[in-house]
């Protein structure tokens, strides 16, 4: 497969991801599924917006950027001074380091939410309060803590489902995001289509 084509696929699998990224983010600004009562009762590592700006809007650029570069003329690519294959593939080294450092920024904030646990209404020694009841990620291995949090109804699975759907997701982009720039590298060095002149520029 040309370089070209594999940057394409890996685009198209990019795409839907980032959607993915940014819909988890906007669900978690509605703790457990509720409007909340007040912005300061919505758990801190949702305002970071990883899921929206770092594995959502920094990921559409790269995965753009991929999918455009197969539309360049293949009989280009070994040798022909015109064409710019070449230079397309390394800019997507490029943008491919963007997509990471978005992806690993998300995944960071995911994996930090996820150790903080859900910001919710719960019962200290004097009186009820808001904050965060759980300390080092102890409710990930003990479910019976998930009580302490009274309000708002069902934020543990919550929070927990949406922010380990951005981790996963977070890593897959990275690694998507690392691939092409392996590829990026072959394509720079190697064109897109190495011994497609012998073809007449057929792929």
């Amino acid at each position: 497969m040309c370089s070209g084509s594999f940057a394409k696929c890996l685009g198209i699998t990019l795409i839907p991801l980032a959607i993915l990224c940014i819909l988890c983010n906007i669900l978690l600004f509605f703790p457990g599924g509720l409007t909340a009562s007040s912005n300061e009762n919505i758990t801190d590592e949702v305002w970071y917006f990883g899921g929206i700006l770092g594995s959502g809007v920094l990921m559409i650029f790269p995965a753009l950027v991929f999918l455009g570069l197969k539309n360049n003329d293949c009989c280009g690519c070994c040798g022909n001074e015109s064409c710019g294959k070449r230079f397309a593939m390394f800019t997507s080294i490029i943008f491919a380091g963007v997509g990471l450092a978005g992806a690993g920024y998300s995944t960071i904030i995911a994996a930090v939410a996820i150790n903080h646990g859900p910001k919710c209404a719960f019962d200290t020694a004097s009186n009820s309060t808001f904050g965060y009841p759980f300390e080092n990620g102890d409710y990930l291995s003990n479910s019976t803590l998930w009580d302490l949090c009274q309000q708002p109804e069902r934020i543990v699975p919550w929070h927990l489902t949406l922010f380990s759907l951005l981790l996963i997701m977070g890593l897959v982009q990275a690694v998507l995001c690392a691939v092409q720039v392996i590829n990026g590298l072959i394509g720079t060095i190697c064109g897109d289509c190495c011994g497609c002149c012998g073809s007449d520029g057929a792929v």
